[in-house]
């Protein structure tokens, strides 16, 4: 009786790679997977020549053997024969599609060190604090080591014995059709022990919850989302297991004069019609809590940048420190009297196209745009 091609069944090519392979496998293996097909009596028998090939396929030496004799090389003993290990083909594509399960892997041991959870806290600052820099204080609720058990969770002069649950193993294993899953014993939470007399103050966690006064260095230049790690500040381990990190999230609070972007700052400083024309100067803060003057230059039109250099925020963790850039904004003037207005009316006759070339410039391409249309 004449043997399907392995290629064939898994519908790939015979140069697919090993990638390929498994993946064209996974799809099978999930579609024609039996649990799934309960009223068709032929995929049981489908899934396991899927199974077959994919196991053979994907032994860099029985492929090779394949490739040069066919089924011949698995016949009369050689090369392992083509029946296929289930458990091991199908615990490789479960842990690619489901990953750990239940906050276990598959073959692990027993988990004496649980870890302490890491832990996130939200912090607002203002943009003062990000230039200059802060010590501060905070409060944050976690579990801490049970002074009285000293972490273990048991009652003092008690101790604890082999879990009955896991045999010690702190894995319990359990069966679902095809696979063999093992997870975290739930009667010992993974240690392999049981306590035999609780602690009265944690309950046999070890581990108690209160809130901590934390001290906090921010460096100066901390932009908004920087996150800064407090190693050992998180929640305490399960029965004396290392603590977890404190993550500090930090966000910068919207300034009413300064906008960041990056290390420099820009700053929308509005002048008057007549300073713009003139020149002159003007009184600009800065970020140390002092000001400077900025030469406005004579013809100062709306949107032109004053940069003065390093008076932006410091870069952090280094001597560096960025621009400040003024953005000049020119106000026209309103509620004008009428003395005001008479000479602001001189002016405008006494005016030339020379005085206002860019509105000069405007007007004559629009000209030139209606003119071109007319022509046409």
């Amino acid at each position: 009786m004449s043997q399907r091609d392995l290629y064939e069944i898994l519908g790939v090519q015979r140069d697919a790679d090993a990638a390929t392979l498994k993946s064209a496998y996974r799809k099978l293996a999930m579609k024609l997977h039996p649990d799934r097909n309960p009223d068709d009596d032929t995929a049981e028998a489908q899934f396991k020549e899927v199974n077959a090939a994919y196991e053979m396929l994907k032994d860099p030496q029985k492929r090779a053997a394949y490739d040069r004799m066919g089924h011949a090389a698995f016949q009369n003993g050689g090369a392992g024969g083509f029946n296929g290990d289930f458990g091991a083909s199908m615990a490789d594509i479960f842990d690619d599609l489901f990953g750990d399960f239940m906050g276990g892997r598959r073959g692990g041991g027993r988990q004496n060190n649980r870890r302490g959870a890491d832990l996130r806290y939200n912090m607002e600052i203002t943009l003062e604090d990000a230039y200059s820099g802060k010590a501060a204080e905070i409060r944050v609720p976690s579990s801490s080591s049970c002074e009285t058990c000293g972490g273990n969770g048991a009652k003092p002069g008690t101790g604890s014995s082999t879990c009955q649950g896991c045999g010690g193993a702190g894995r319990v294993r359990a069966s679902q059709g095809f696979f063999s899953i093992e997870r975290t014993c739930p009667r010992c939470g993974g240690t392999g022990e049981t306590i035999d007399t609780p602690c009265d103050d944690c309950g046999g966690a070890g581990r108690v919850t209160r809130e901590r006064t934390l001290s906090l260095n921010i460096p100066a230049g901390v932009e908004d989302g920087t996150r800064i790690r407090l190693s050992g500040e998180g929640d305490a381990g399960l029965r004396g297991a290392p603590a977890g990190d404190l993550y500090i999230f930090l966000s910068v609070k919207p300034h009413e004069i300064f906008q960041r972007d990056g290390a420099d700052l820009f700053c929308r400083a509005p002048i008057s019609f007549t300073q713009a024309a003139l020149g002159g100067s003007l009184e600009v803060p800065t970020l140390d809590g002092k000001s400077t003057q900025v030469k406005i230059p004579a013809g100062t039109q709306t949107g032109s940048q004053i940069r003065l250099s390093a008076k932006g925020m410091p870069v952090l963790r280094s001597r560096q420190a960025g621009d400040l850039y003024v953005q000049t904004i020119v106000e026209t003037p309103v509620k004008l009297s009428r003395k005001q207005k008479d000479l602001l009316r001189e002016f405008d006759e006494a005016s030339s196209d020379e005085n206002t070339p860019d509105a000069h410039g405007f007007i004559s391409r629009v000209k030139d745009f209606f003119q071109g249309r007319a022509d046409e």
